[in-house]
């Protein structure tokens, strides 16, 4: 799988990830329906298909993909939450992706 689709389907699978746990936030502490658990609970299971989709260990993924989804989260802070990221978020997620690059280059090195 080449490294562009690996991040894409790393974006959608934090987007899964993040819906799943958002909605009964919304539940608990905003008195919103219960009926939300619902589409988080497959939203979840989403998130938990996806994550089978990579065609590499387990472990090795899913610290990649930790990179990604602390990127999702603070772009869904901004854009669903109206937070705007601060400059230590920021730096926060470029260091991340340095971490998920890293693991990402020793996985394709021979071992």
């Amino acid at each position: 799988m080449d490294l562009l689709k690996t991040f894409a389907l790393f974006v959608v699978t934090a987007l899964a990830e993040i819906v799943g746990c958002y909605l009964p936030w919304l539940w608990l502490k905003q008195d919103k329906s219960p009926w939300l658990l619902l589409p988080a609970a497959l939203s979840l299971g989403l998130f938990a298909w996806l994550l089978t989709l990579h065609p590499t260990a387990a472990g090795r993924v899913y610290a990649a993909y930790g990179g990604v989804y602390i990127g999702v989260a603070v772009l869904w802070l901004w854009l669903v939450d109206g937070i705007s990221p601060t400059t230590t978020d920021l730096i926060g997620v470029a260091v991340c992706f340095v971490g998920m690059g890293i693991i990402i280059a020793g996985a394709r090195q021979p071992g």
